[in-house]
């Protein structure tokens, strides 16, 4: 009876360690925290972590940011998209090419 127990996993002996969930929530805030460096805002993300809810689902908590960092966070990702967006038009691999092609 006692075997069975040390192979279970309860509240006394459960680690976020043994979870997929924490690495990958890990693996995530890394990168994340990676671009913003490049950006220059690793200040201004004070609150961004890895984290893991009492069900064990894992999290990228991102935390409060000010307005303007807000706004320099949708800049970003308005920039990123357009480039990719450019990208893709100028391979010629646009979604509107693409189906076009098909009638």
């Amino acid at each position: 009876m006692r075997d069975d127990a040390v192979q279970r996993h309860d509240a006394a002996t459960w680690s976020p360690l043994d979870s997929d969930d924490w690495y990958a929530a890990r693996d995530a805030t890394t990168a994340l925290r990676d671009a913003l460096l490049r950006a220059g805002l690793e200040k201004d993300i004070p609150y961004l972590r890895a984290d893991m809810n009492a069900f064990g689902h894992g999290f990228v908590e991102l935390g409060r940011v000010s307005p303007a960092t807000a706004e320099r966070l949708a800049e970003l990702l308005r920039l990123a998209l357009a480039s990719g967006l450019q990208r893709l038009e100028e391979s010629g691999d646009s979604t509107a090419e693409h189906d076009a092609g098909k009638d």
